[in-house]
């Protein structure tokens, strides 16, 4: 699973005009990589909402800039896993 939501990211991103070809697991989204800003990050987290029927909270938008692309899709993954019900800050914490 986290294969296909790291291809879905990053096809995602590609149509957002961004850059992807050098990009890595260690990739931040943020200022220290991609520079996704907060319109960008909105817009990646409704597709990936879309696609994977997972939500995000607006709260999370400034964590989600400091991840790389290996832990945004490790916590969509998670999300994903998630029973029913369960929020992400509880499953995040179940998996640490």
């Amino acid at each position: 699973m986290q294969d296909r939501v790291r291809a879905f990211t990053l096809a995602a991103l590609a149509e957002m005009q961004y850059d992807v070809s050098e990009v890595t697991g260690d990739t931040d989204l943020g200022p220290a990589g991609l520079d996704l800003e907060s319109l960008a990050l909105a817009e990646l987290s409704v597709q990936i909402e879309d696609e994977f029927g997972i939500t995000f909270d607006l709260d999370e938008m400034e964590t989600t800039a400091l991840m790389t692309l290996d832990q945004f899709t490790a916590d969509v993954v998670r999300r994903i896993d998630a029973p029913a019900g369960t929020t992400a800050a509880a499953a995040i914490g179940d998996a640490a």
